[in-house]
């Protein structure tokens, strides 16, 4: 591995601070800026042949300013004095002429964060690319020789590094740095019209967390071989149980469902839900950004603000919604510390490190009291209306007879409403963190399956 050096922090945090005292000059009441320094590397390859092999560095910083309670943001990847000096001016023309936001503006000198901690959140090795593609060549002649497989659409391995920095005007400056290293190989099984495909994955901060490629070749290939011959079962009203692949996806509804945002727009299915019970008391549901090495922790957020360990889901009730200063103001609430942003648009809010807590009883002991139900490895299209909560979703996985496992399925399209989901939903016991945003296995009763 080689080692690649990144600006200091003080150096950037003196870039961001200038760029704010230059605006503080020319007529801003108060600024803001972010500064994003990233490297990657990604390579793919099929059967064995290379595909790609791409390495980037960019740089962008971004200027928020305010001229009472008009904002506007410029940015830029040109740092140069004139580029600056020109950012500085054209943001603060934008911020005279356009409608006045009530709720916009920094936080308080007494809100922001005054210390943090280092989650060892980047890795300051750099992979090189021979390293990559071994890897990359592994994973995907260990998914080749499982018996069954047939044909590889590709393996892909990627690295990245980026320094974030933040400062404003009301004292805050803070920066860190990030990384994570990912690796991928998709196969198919079978022949013809009878084809299958799955996948292997894993995505971790450190090199050395990261599962080896034969594992995740292995995955891969075991998992496109069970898929094979899949049937087609009548519409019925079952349990569904979700991999944990796939479970994860019921935390992003509900951390889409409480951002501030959709709250203060009404256009969530749980607007009215705060203090209530929305799942069953045995579920938990945990926001943590300082969990070591967390694909998604934080120190700070994007406006500078302290961030806490926080339980969304509490015994089954929810405790909060996910805000940033702006929606915050508009709720006449406190702030939580969940402003994200990028360089070229205003922050808003977003979940760290989201977990359900796993429940008591393993995969099996769920699966084994159901007499016909559906066990869903792979969901397809995005049809869930948040406003309603209604949930339709093409689905593909095992279908479950007598408490087990017994074939294949497909072309199968499950449906319910999430209000429904989350209070008949129960979680097992093989909770991993693999995703930044995990859940265990669950089990949801009562859902619609529409088949042929």
């Amino acid at each position: 591995m080689t080692s690649t050096s990144t600006p200091p922090a003080g150096d950037v945090l003196d870039l961001l601070d200038g760029l704010i005292g230059r605006a503080r000059r020319a007529g801003a009441d108060a600024a803001d800026a972010v500064l994003f320094d990233s490297a990657s590397l990604s390579l793919s390859q099929r059967l064995g042949q290379p595909e790609r092999l791409e390495r980037s560095e960019s740089g962008d910083l971004g200027l928020r300013v305010f001229v009472g309670r008009r904002q506007a943001i410029v940015s830029t990847s040109d740092r140069s004095p004139a580029m600056l000096a020109e950012l500085v001016d054209r943001a603060v023309s934008m911020a005279r002429v356009v409608p006045e936001d009530p709720f916009c503006g920094i936080a308080g000198p007494e809100q922001i964060a005054t210390s943090w901690q280092d989650m060892d959140c980047c890795d300051p090795a750099e992979p090189s690319s021979e390293e990559m593609i071994a890897q990359a060549r592994i994973a995907e002649e260990t998914a080749l020789s499982i018996a069954g497989v047939t044909n590889s659409e590709g393996a892909d391995a990627s690295w990245s590094r980026s320094t974030i920095a933040i400062a404003a005007s009301n004292g805050f400056a803070g920066s860190y740095a990030v990384s994570r290293r990912s690796l991928s190989v998709s196969v198919l099984a079978g022949t013809g019209t009878g084809m299958e495909r799955d996948y292997g994955f894993d995505s971790k901060v450190y090199a050395a967390d990261l599962r080896s490629a034969e594992d995740i070749g292995r995955e891969a290939g075991e998992k496109a071989v069970r898929r094979l011959n899949p049937r087609k079962v009548k519409s019925c009203r079952v349990p569904v149980v979700y991999d944990p692949r796939v479970s994860r996806g019921i935390l992003g509804h509900l951390t889409g469902a409480i951002s501030g945002p959709s709250i203060t727009r009404g256009t969530s299915f749980l607007k009215d839900r705060m203090g209530e019970v929305i799942f069953p008391e045995t579920v938990n549901i945990i926001d943590d950004p300082f969990v070591r090495r967390g694909l998604r922790s934080r120190p700070f957020d994007a406006e500078g603000l302290p961030v806490v360990r926080r339980n969304l889901i509490e015994n089954g009730r929810l405790t909060t919604w996910l805000l940033d200063l702006r929606s915050s103001r508009q709720l006449g609430l406190a702030p939580t510390g969940h402003a994200s942003r990028g360089t070229s648009g205003p922050p808003g809010p977003a979940p760290s490190n989201v977990t359900m807590a796993p429940g008591s009883r393993t995969p099996e002991a769920i699966i084994g009291e159901i007499d016909e139900g559906l066990y869903i490895t792979e969901l397809m299209g995005s049809g869930v209306n948040g406003v309603t909560g209604d949930y339709s979703r093409g689905a593909s996985g095992f279908w479950i007879e007598k408490g087990r496992i017994a074939y294949p399925v497909s072309e199968i399209t499950v449906a319910g409403n999430l209000k429904d989901m989350f209070l008949n939903l129960e979680p097992a016991s093989d909770l991993e963190l693999r995703y930044g945003m995990d859940a265990p296995t669950i089990r949801i009763d009562g859902m619609t399956i529409a088949g042929m």
